[in-house]
């Protein structure tokens, strides 16, 4: 089946590209820091930026939004037809609705002709919390098959008003839920999907959870735009997606290996290995660097890193492929010298 490509402003879901996006968390009614925190979204890598807009005052926020940053801007909107209206009217990018909780057909009709006429892709978010009440009746309990359902079922409402711009997400809190749904509704439908474990929690589980959720799907070649869920900073769902990308061979940017230590090591390993994960966070090199603990697990083993140092008792080698370049490099100056390395390739 071959896939539908969707329009998100200068973005293209769809295509070989798997897009990183975020939401903000700042009220609605504070567009100063939204605006603010938006940036630091962009800034970090985020390619796609989601705002709830609870009201229809609220759509004020997206003019702004769109002025202060140069990604796409996506309306979350639930319940009030009319703020869908409204965000289009503003120029939202792209409109994130559940049809059966808009009202009556009426207002899905309503919102599908101007998005249509505006060139507005809509995504269908459903998740195991909003499957509606018949369907869950008929398997019991959320399961695959609901969740598909649900989805099917709106889009036959935005196909029956000549709307097919769609994006598709059916997330769960339940990981192998979350999983089983999304490579059914693949196999149904042509539309991009944005992929997520709904709800995943905090930094550490929410990272796991949607490592484990997203990155199945992304080894199958599943999925266009992903966004990890945390009860964190946004920033940190835009660092976590990248790394998710990277692990699965579908990323760009700094790929850090780094040894788990063991007694052999004679340096504050561990310590150094985050200072290295923080230092080169924003470079867009694409090369691999590695943190050893020793010459056991030094050039040898990390040949194929691109630049990388191996501990020694209180010194450690700089090598490139496997290769010494500098040799008994006090502890203290492996970060500056391997920064300063890096700047040349």
């Amino acid at each position: 089946m071959s896939k539908k490509k969707i329009k998100i402003n200068n973005l293209t879901l769809g295509g070989n590209k798997i897009y990183i996006q975020s939401m903000l968390n700042v009220p609605a009614s504070d567009v100063k820091g939204n605006i603010k925190q938006a940036k630091r979204l962009e800034k970090a890598g985020c390619e796609i930026i989601r705002t709830a807009v609870p009201t229809i005052e609220d759509a004020r926020l997206i003019p702004a939004l769109k002025e202060a940053v140069n990604i796409p801007v996506v309306a979350d909107i639930h319940f009030d037809y009319r703020i869908a209206l409204k965000c289009a009217e503003m120029g939202v990018d792209k409109i994130r609705i559940n049809p059966g909780n808009i009202g009556g057909e009426d207002r899905v009709k309503a919102v599908a002709d101007i998005c249509r006429a505006k060139n507005i892709p809509i995504r269908i978010g459903v998740n195991s919390g909003s499957v509606e009440k018949d369907i869950l009746a008929k398997y019991g309990r959320p399961t695959a098959l609901a969740l598909c359902e649900s989805a099917e079922r709106h889009i036959a409402l935005l196909r029956k008003y000549d709307f097919d711009d769609i994006v598709l997400s059916v997330k769960s809190s339940d990981v192998r839920l979350m999983i089983d749904s999304y490579r059914m509704i693949h196999e149904k439908y042509p539309y991009p999907l944005h992929l997520g474990v709904t709800e995943a929690g905090t930094t550490r589980m929410g990272i796991i959870k949607s490592s484990v959720g997203i990155g199945s799907l992304l080894c199958d070649g599943i999925g266009d735009t992903i966004r990890v869920s945390l009860t964190a900073d946004p920033v940190e769902e835009v660092y976590a997606a990248k790394d998710i990308l990277k692990a699965t061979g579908k990323g760009t940017g700094v790929e850090i290996v780094s040894c788990p230590t063991c007694g052999r090591t004679q340096i504050d390993l561990i310590s150094l290995a985050k200072k290295v994960e923080e230092c080169t966070r924003d470079i867009n090199k694409n090369i691999k660097i590695a943190v050893m603990g020793c010459v056991v697990n030094g050039p040898g083993e990390a040949s194929n890193a691109d630049i990388g140092i191996a501990g020694g008792k209180g010194v450690g080698v700089i090598f490139k492929k496997g290769v010494i370049i500098k040799n008994n490099v006090k502890e203290e100056n492996l970060l500056p010298e391997l920064l300063r390395e890096i700047k040349r390739l």
